[in-house]
């Protein structure tokens, strides 16, 4: 069982090595959020994924209440909570400026490297508050890939079967 055990451990550590993973991206979106903030009532979310092999950067963004016609939509980075940075991807252009607004693009490495580390942020831009009127920060989470969560789980069984004998 010693044997299987280990066996089991080290596919899984092979099929790990190399592999692409894919990650959720979510976020909640206020004026809250806004530099400097706003007393918008709007809100809003984001949901989305992230794929590092292929870079495909994947979203649906939903909000309401805003208080004037939406004007532009940005992915903005690398810029911490409570921090401006540049634009990185104009959703607008990609996908429109109605809710909910969903989209795909290709993103670069070193975008890659910001989003990944939760630098990025979505901001909705209205002819009210032409700096921004909600903003929220993205959050990135590995989606576990179902064949490793598999080896892994058969490989704890292995254990537990091999103390279940001593």
């Amino acid at each position: 069982m010693k044997i299987l055990s280990s066996s089991l451990m080290g596919v899984f550590a092979l099929t790990s090595l190399g592999q692409a993973a894919v990650y959720s991206l979510s976020g909640t979106i206020s004026a809250a959020q806004e530099v400097p903030t706003n007393s918008s009532p709007g809100t809003g979310t984001i949901l989305g994924t992230f794929d590092d092999a292929t870079n495909l950067l994947t979203w649906n963004i939903s909000f309401s209440d805003l208080t004037a016609p939406v004007t532009v939509m940005h992915f903005h980075g690398s810029a911490a909570p409570g921090t401006n940075a540049g634009v990185q991807v104009n959703i607008g252009s990609i996908s429109g400026l109605s809710s909910p607004s969903a989209g795909s693009t290709t993103i670069t490495p070193t975008q890659a490297a910001g989003l990944l580390n939760d630098l990025w942020y979505v901001n909705i831009h209205t002819s009210a508050f032409t700096g921004g009127e909600i903003r929220g920060q993205v959050q990135t989470a590995l989606i576990p890939e179902p064949t490793s969560v598999a080896l892994l789980g058969m490989a704890a069984l292995g254990f537990m079967r091999r103390r279940r004998r001593k």
